[in-house]
């Protein structure tokens, strides 16, 4: 009769042990699908964000050849002559102006 209830409490405490191991082993699992799924809206915010980035990158090449080709543009004899024309009104001399009357 000693026996029987010793083991009894062997067993018992044997289930309390493996239950309060399953108990732990399933909040560590609810534990890393929460920490999974935070680190899955992370990974897609980050990788919008480098879209956009390299969409602000691919804007800003095209407006740095722009800027190169104005560049260029302004180191030439034929935006001298149009700034020459426009802004101070000059003229070439076998040219003749036209004015408009208002």
């Amino acid at each position: 009769m000693g026996k029987s209830k010793n083991n009894r409490g062997i067993r018992k405490r044997i289930r309390m042990g493996m239950f309060s191991i399953g108990v732990v082993a399933v909040i560590l699992l609810g534990v890393l699908l929460y920490e999974g799924q935070n680190l899955r809206s992370q990974l897609d915010f980050y990788q919008k964000r480098e879209e956009n980035l390299n969409q602000q990158i691919e804007a800003e090449q095209e407006r740095t050849k722009e800027i190169d080709k104005q560049k260029e543009y302004m180191q030439t004899d034929e935006y001298a002559e149009d700034v020459a024309r426009n802004k101070l009104g000059l003229v070439k001399d076998n040219e003749v102006v036209f004015e408009e009357q208002e």
